[in-house]
């Protein structure tokens, strides 16, 4: 059979992340880390380029625990109904020791006729085998989930892969409407590049896809209490409240949106701003708004604000008769406790 030069783009499907590309015939692909979506992500275009390859190709996923020798050779070796096979071994912290070293005797020296894809899901168990592995020849793509500060970049690389590129500002905007699980990141990106076919996503963009979710509209009400605009603040808590918002999101808002301002308000000075924002735990571009946010507070400012929301958290998870009433209490003391005078300033 002739097949295509296919190449397998690793990088691509895993961004952000230096692309590499090699046919995937005849290689060992080693997917390493804790990000579940990811690593499914990889299986998946590995599946698809083993097929582009040989249509006819037979793919088998088996799990480490239960593999032994026999039936690894029987895998590696070319299926009898098709010229070539793919084969997936899930887990292979888990691979019973006698399996080791047959498992690196192949990754030195893969059949032309199989890909092999190897998943270790992060954690110390089974190191060694990855440094023997990697050693051995096979080609690692990770796949850890990015930090809180990189997810920002890897929301605006999955959308230029898409081939809708969006600003930073859409990126944190549609981190807010959906929240920051990269399945469904990416399921909402798919969508908005459908929509905009070719176009770059803006903010205002995002705003108008994700208008009226109830996360979107906790950190309103937050960002606004923090601002010091009372009215502004009930105005949309009332809104939450009649759409039956569930009230522990406003209260997890409210505590999000506080510890990040107390980090960056107590964070060593002299940091270059990709340092602060993994400090703070927000993308680069969030620390212009927390800088605007923090001026202006104080440290008997930030435990009143802090202590406002711990007791609203408590009220709504059934310590309170009255939740709406809590939040209430709880937003017009945020705003006061940005105006509290006495304290050294912060910012």
């Amino acid at each position: 059979m002739t097949r295509t030069s296919r190449r397998w783009a690793a990088g691509a499907i895993v961004a952000p992340m230096a692309a590499t590309s090699a046919r995937v015939l005849g290689t060992v692909v080693l997917v390493s880390g804790s990000a579940e979506y990811l690593s499914e992500r990889v299986v998946e275009q590995a599946r698809t380029a083993i097929r582009d390859d040989d249509p006819a190709a037979d793919v088998t996923e088996v799990d480490a625990a239960s593999l032994d020798v026999g039936t690894f050779v029987e895998l590696t070796s070319p299926s009898l109904f098709a010229d070539s096979r793919g084969v997936v071994i899930r887990g292979i912290d888990a691979l019973p020791e006698p399996m080791h070293d047959p498992l690196i005797a192949y990754a030195a020296s893969p059949s032309d006729e199989v890909a092999l894809v190897v998943m270790h899901p992060g954690g110390q168990r089974g190191r060694s085998l990855l440094d023997r592995l990697r050693e051995a020849g096979a080609r690692e793509v990770k796949v850890e989930a990015p930090k809180p500060w990189q997810l920002g970049g890897w929301v605006g690389a999955e959308a230029r892969r898409l081939g809708s590129p969006l600003d930073d500002a859409a990126a944190d905007a549609l981190i807010a409407a959906v929240g920051g699980d990269l399945r469904t990141l990416a399921g909402a990106l798919e969508q908005l590049v459908a929509d905009n076919p070719g176009r770059r996503i803006d903010a205002e963009r995002v705003r108008g896809a994700f208008e009226g979710r109830a996360e979107v509209k906790t950190f309103d009400i937050a960002d606004r209490a923090i601002a010091g605009d009372a009215a502004g603040a009930l105005e949309l808590l009332r809104w939450a409240l009649s759409q039956r918002v569930p009230l522990p999101l406003v209260t997890s808002a409210f505590a999000l949106s506080l510890r990040r301002l107390v980090k960056l308000a107590f964070a060593p000075s002299g940091l270059k701003d990709a340092d602060l924002a993994r400090e703070v735990g927000c993308s680069p571009y969030q620390l212009k708004r927390l800088r605007t946010q923090a001026r202006g507070w104080t440290s008997e400012g930030w435990a009143d604000a802090v202590s406002a929301v711990a007791d609203a958290d408590a009220a709504v998870k059934g310590a309170g008769a009255d939740g709406g009433h809590a939040l209430e209490s709880m937003v017009l003391a945020v705003v006061a406790a940005g105006h509290t005078q006495g304290a050294a300033r912060i910012g």
